[in-house]
């Protein structure tokens, strides 16, 4: 099953699920923090087998209501009826246990306990007073066995398992207290496409189980492919409810942000210039990619699109020095470097920004002030006095919103948070930049400020390298578009080229004459 392909539409019909009895009302819902007003009048209704999507920007209001549902929150007003029965949870558990299980974006699991023990956690099956742990492992395997799981050990430490099985624990967890109602924050944020792909199939599995699914994702694709119906929030207001049939991704977009798609990507700033060469890569290879060519011009926006596995983010890294090129030759400016170190690569005017923003990108218990100076810390450190006059300046311009310099970065939003990253690097005034996954996990407004920061740099002559999965990111922001197929460059396509032609380059079949490029 390839992620990237239309998935099969659920067989639960429209008229079925208006017919089916709802599992789940909520109506009314309002929440105030400190006199300020995060939902107001908002409500949803979900049946079995229905997968019904949330969204809206940062701040529309998503997550507060989710945290209602969940018992996280205690609503100021509003009812919440489950299976017919008003309920009021003050706990998480206290949810799940009545059938309300919330699988969150920041997993509660204990990683140094087992797989099994973590899905019964406080609740084990007893034998003779102690905690009978043989049944618990065979319940454990009979609910990876429903969702068509192999390789995930219930005997097996939470901390050795992927990201994707750790996603796959706390739908166990949820399904081992028979969940009518399954909540899903962000389930795709931290996956691999391959992994993507399995979720895709949980989620079907779960339907044909009558399990009703609440999914919030900022991916519009998964919206759009998993979805029965769709709610929209904005401003922490209901601006719409109704089948995903009804819409289309331009007139979502209209009504999460109040501008349509072809708003999206802005177009080059007037006055931006392709000039020189900023860096040439010829014939460059190491342990991952081998004979990349590759020439990125100031002012210049070049996309790079692959498949998982790729080569993608090694082709990145390989010029940032953290994985050095062996092989080949490397230029900047015309004059030719060898690249040993992320360090060394700071100092000759390269940035990356890394796919994984929280892990890589970020100290999170650390302010916004000494996270956008980290780099000039380490590597340009009598400069930190002049930048840190200059900070509140960088932050206005990216439009963080925050409560301040001091406040940590944890609690900020993933479109703020990515922003606080841009301004680390911005900070180094660099030449070059690599983006890798820039836009991932943030919401459409905070993906448009990102666009049009690139087109800001570009128009400064900074030359840009930008990796993405996200085809439409792809086409809609560069100049010409790099893709890579098993650690090769298996082609180079004008700018607007369409999916059909990235993908049959990706998966190395683009024709070209009758012959296929490889």
């Amino acid at each position: 099953m390839n992620a990237d392909a239309p998935m099969p539409r659920s067989s639960t019909s429209a008229s079925a699920l208006e017919q089916a009895e709802p599992v789940l009302v909520a109506e009314g819902l309002e929440k105030s923090f400190f006199g300020v007003t995060v939902l107001r009048d908002v409500g949803l209704t979900l049946r079995p087998g229905e997968v019904h999507g949330l969204v809206g920007e940062n701040g529309a209001g998503k997550s507060t209501f989710m945290k209602i549902l969940a018992g996280v929150y205690e609503r100021d007003a509003g009812t919440i009826t489950l299976g017919g029965q008003e309920v009021s949870f003050h706990h998480p558990v206290e949810a799940a246990r009545a059938g309300l299980a919330t699988v969150f974006q920041e997993f509660n699991l204990l990683p140094e306990r087992t797989v099994a023990q973590n899905v019964f956690l406080g609740r084990e099956p007893r034998k003779g007073g102690f905690v009978d742990r043989k049944a618990m492992v065979r319940s454990t395997r009979a609910l990876l066995d429903e969702l068509g799981i192999e390789g995930v050990d219930p005997d097996a430490p939470v901390r050795t398992l992927t990201v994707a099985e750790q996603q796959i624990v706390e739908i166990v967890k949820a399904l081992s207290v028979d969940a009518r109602v399954i909540q899903m924050d962000e389930p795709t944020a931290a996956l691999a496409d391959h992994e993507v792909e399995l979720l895709y199939a949980i989620v079907r599995r779960l339907q044909e189980r009558g399990v009703a699914i609440l999914y919030v994702s900022h991916r519009l694709k998964e919206i759009f492919d998993l979805c029965d119906t769709i709610t929209v929030l904005k401003d922490g207001a209901l601006v719409s409810t109704g089948p995903a049939s009804e819409l289309d991704t331009d007139e979502l977009v209209r009504r999460m942000v109040g501008r349509p798609i072809s708003a999206y990507f802005p177009d080059a700033e007037e006055g931006t210039e392709v000039g020189e060469p900023r860096l040439e890569l010829r014939g460059v290879g190491n342990g991952y990619v081998d004979g990349i060519d590759l020439e990125l011009r100031a002012g210049e926006i070049v996309g790079v699109a692959g498949l998982q596995g790729s080569g993608r983010t090694e082709l990145v890294e390989g010029v940032f020095g953290v994985v050095p090129f062996t092989r080949g030759e490397m230029l900047l400016d015309g004059k030719p470097v060898r690249m040993t170190s992320p360090r060394q690569a700071v100092k000759a005017g390269v940035a990356l920004i890394t796919e994984d923003r929280k892990a890589q990108g970020l100290a999170l218990n650390q302010s916004v002030a000494d996270n956008a100076l980290l780099v000039i810390r380490s590597v340009f450190a009598r400069r930190t006095t002049a930048v840190r006059r200059e900070l509140p300046g960088v932050l206005s311009s990216l439009e963080v919103a925050s409560r301040g310099v001091d406040q940590e970065v944890q609690y900020l939003s993933g479109g703020n948070q990515q922003k606080v990253v841009l301004a680390k690097w911005l900070a180094t005034n660099p030449r070059v930049v690599l983006l890798d996954e820039p836009t991932r996990g943030i919401d459409v407004g905070a993906k448009v400020a990102v666009y049009k920061l690139m087109r800001r740099l570009a128009k400064e002559g900074v030359a840009i390298l930008m990796i993405s999965s996200e085809l439409p990111e792809v086409i809609g922001m560069s100049d010409r578009i790099i893709v890579m197929h098993d650690g090769r460059a298996s082609a180079e396509l004008p700018a607007r080229s369409d999916e059909a032609t990235i993908l049959s380059a990706a998966t190395g079949t683009l024709r070209v004459g009758g012959e296929e490029a490889l």
